[in-house]
Formats: structure tokens, C-alpha cells, sequence
């Protein structure tokens, strides 16, 4: 099955075909691991195991499941359970799945082995996530490019200051933003509400009268969110890159002598 909608005639003979009881809804759960599927699947029982771009996903039938249960079958693996779609549009569950499933960095290859995909699989540090709890961040992140383009269309007039000045306005507007006033931003930031004043006042004059405007204080938030998430994102990404690092600089390499030595030479 792939991301696209399916007609529900292929549907009903794929179904058919895996004896599996047709459902009215569905939801998909995508697995770092893709090898685990099938364990996982007779573990969840009435599941529809179903490749995806060569990639092994999962369609569970019952929507209603109670979600700790859920959890707890999945316990110590890195998952993404899509939201629950009427079963034609199965490919949307296992898109977003998938997406979230790309969002979220591999946590640490356990002591003594890299596993899959970097110790993902039944390492502690797996996690279980659902698209249901990330729908906003989704929908802002479902094209990383755009976001960018966002930026660069609404934060121009921050684009002269140094790196440091455009962040401490950036946090603090969209703090202003989300809270609606100086006093609840500067709670927000933990900074003395006068300090919060001060930087909304050089914010008004880069900015001028559009920040009067709904239509561009709603872009705005977007915006910083995006940029907030991206962030969060590439931060998460990088330690997750300095782990896997540190973990294959313990390993060291076998040098020449013992390596003869090994080969019997």
C-alpha cells in the first residue's frame, strides 16, 4: 500500500487477500525498525502488515484500542502511530506517521552495539509517539523548505542585526505574541517586564505599523513557531549525530600487528 488514497476495491481484495476483516477506520503505526514488524504485528494481533517505498508499515483496524495498551506493545521501540483516517484514506495515517517518524532524532546505540538504525529497535531510549499529540507541529514542518520561506518573507527587517540580537528579538516577540502582553512575555522569558518593553520597542521600529495588523501578527507567530520547531529539530539532531559519534569512536580499530596476529600471520 502506498502513501497515495487507494480505491476501495483494491482495498477490499488486499484485505481479502490477508483475510483481514475490513474496517471502517484505521490507523498506522511506522517503525524506525521496519524489521520488527512482523513481531510487532502478531504481538498487536488484528494488524495489516504493508509495505510502503520498500519500507514495512502497519495498519491496526481498531481506532478504539485503548492507547496504553498500545504503548505498551510498542514499549522501547521508536514509533509513530498515525491519526485515525476512514480506511480509503489509510495512506494519509501512514504519510503523517512516517513524517513524525522523520522529525524525531534516533536516540543512542546501546552500550556494546550500534543495533538498527543506530540502536533504535528495543533500545530504553525508544519512544513512542502520536501524531494526534504533534498535528500543529506537522502541519507547520510538512514542508521544511516552506518554513524557511516564510521566515525570509516575514523577518526581513531583523535580517541586518547580528545572530544574537535577531534571536532575543525573535524570543521575545513571539512570546509577545502568544501571551498577548509585555508583562505575561516577560514571565514567559523570565526577564523583568521593562526589559520585555525595551525589545518591543526596537521590535515596533523595524517592524512599524504592520504589527498592528491581525493578518500579520498571525503570520508572524506562524512563522517564529516554524523557525521555534526547526530549531528544536536540528538541535536534537546534532546531539543525536555527537552520540552516535562518541559511540563509534569507543570502538577502536584492530592495528596491523594484532590484526596479522589475528590472521595467523
Amino acid at each position: 500500500m502506498g502513501e497515495e488514497e487507494f480505491p476501495e476495491s483494491r482495498l477490499t481484495e488486499l484485505a481479502r487477500s490477508a483475510r483481514w476483516p475490513l474496517p471502517e477506520t484505521v490507523r498506522a503505526i511506522a517503525l524506525a525498525s521496519p524489521s520488527e514488524v512482523p513481531q510487532l504485528a502478531a504481538a498487536l494481533g488484528n494488524a495489516l502488515v504493508s509495505p510502503v517505498e520498500s519500507e514495512l508499515c502497519l495498519l491496526v483496524p481498531d481506532p478504539e484500542e485503548d492507547r496504553e495498551a498500545l504503548e505498551n506493545v510498542l514499549r522501547g521501540r521508536t514509533a509513530a502511530v498515525g491519526h485515525t483516517v476512514p480506511l480509503s484514506d489509510a495512506g494519509s495515517s501512514v504519510r503523517w506517521a512516517r513524517r513524525l517518524l522523520e522529525l524525531t532524532p534516533p536516540p543512542a546505540a546501546p552500550p556494546g552495539g550500534s543495533g538498527i538504525n543506530g540502536g533504535i529497535g528495543n533500545s530504553q531510549d525508544g519512544k513512542v509517539l502520536f501524531v494526534d499529540d504533534h498535528l500543529s507541529m506537522l502541519l507547520l514542518l510538512q514542508d521544511e523548505s516552506l518554513a524557511c520561506a516564510l521566515s525570509s518573507r516575514w523577518l526581513g527587517p531583523l535580517a541586518e542585526l547580528t545572530p544574537r540580537q535577531s534571536e532575543r528579538l525573535e524570543v521575545t516577540l513571539l512570546a509577545w505574541l502568544e501571551s498577548g502582553g509585555a508583562p505575561e512575555a516577560a514571565k514567559t522569558l523570565q526577564v523583568h517586564p521593562q526589559t520585555v518593553r525595551y525589545r518591543l520597542r526596537q521590535i515596533e521600529k523595524l517592524f512599524g505599523s504592520a504589527l498592528r495588523d491581525p493578518r500579520t501578527r498571525f503570520e508572524l507567530e506562524m512563522t517564529l513557531r516554524g523557525r521555534r520547531l526547526l530549531g528544536q529539530i536540528r538541535r536534537q539532531r546534532t546531539r543525536a549525530g555527537r552520540r552516535a559519534r562518541t559511540t563509534t569512536s569507543g570502538v577502536r580499530p584492530l592495528g596491523v600487528a594484532r590484526e596479522a596476529r589475528v590472521n595467523g600471520l
